[in-house]
């Protein structure tokens, strides 16, 4: 199990565990009052976001059986389970039940699979929650387009070196990128993540980025990344 200051997430029965890249989006992403977070896996964003945006209710799927059930789990143990709500089905199922949708969403957050030519793990459901295959980068986009508000946000976060695959996939379906923060892990080092946020909008002068790192040059965590995550780890 993970501790946080106002949760814990349990685990054992999610291929991808609690992890940098879930924390990083979980704190970084913007918010609202609709949010829907797509691959939930342990429900560690969806909690992360409820406790940041208490007037929000949280919608969050997931594809694998055995982590929705385990995310349902830490979502029921912690402070905001009347906000949060766990749905077991695939970005594809879900868009296409729109119509009975009340609303769309101000706010959608993704930590997607990522890996789009590597040899796939030989456990099926650390494969699904790693591969493209289930989710993408082309789906994750015309999902968002149909599920995101005229004025919503869309967050995310992928390996530095897939950035320019994704943005080419949001750009036809009208989805602009706004806001870019570049991650290290240390110093010295290339960025390795990014997150990304994009509106339906595009805003010529209503953009910016930057280059953050994660440890100094001690190890220690960063001053940014300190910051960023202070309400959450222990």
């Amino acid at each position: 199990m993970f501790r946080f200051k106002q949760f814990t997430i349990h685990q054992e029965r999610c291929a991808m565990k609690v992890g940098t890249d879930g924390v990083l989006l979980g704190a970084w992403a913007e918010g609202g009052k609709a949010i829907l977070d797509i691959g939930t896996g342990t429900g560690l964003i969806a909690c992360m976001m409820a406790q940041r945006f208490p007037d929000a209710t949280v919608q969050a799927i997931e594809i694998d059986e055995a982590a929705c059930q385990q995310a349902r789990e830490n979502v029921t143990a912690s402070p905001f389970s009347d906000r949060i709500f766990i749905t077991n089905t695939s970005l594809l199922e879900f868009v296409s039940e729109l119509p009975q949708h009340q609303q769309q969403y101000d706010c959608i957050v993704c930590n997607p699979p990522y890996f789009v030519n590597s040899m796939k793990a030989p456990d099926s459901q650390r494969s699904i929650a790693r591969h493209t295959d289930t989710l993408p980068f082309s789906s994750l986009a015309k999902g968002v387009k149909a599920l995101l508000q005229e004025d919503g946000i869309f967050s995310l976060i992928i390996p530095t070196e897939s950035v320019s695959l994704f943005i080419s996939e949001a750009v036809t379906q009208n989805l602009f990128l706004f806001r870019r923060c570049d991650v290290k892990t240390v110093p010295h080092k290339a960025p390795k993540r990014t997150l990304l946020a994009f509106r339906k909008r595009f805003l010529q002068d209503d953009y910016s980025e930057c280059v953050e790192t994660l440890q100094d040059a001690s190890g220690n965590r960063s001053e940014w990344y300190s910051k960023l995550s202070y309400n959450f780890y222990l």
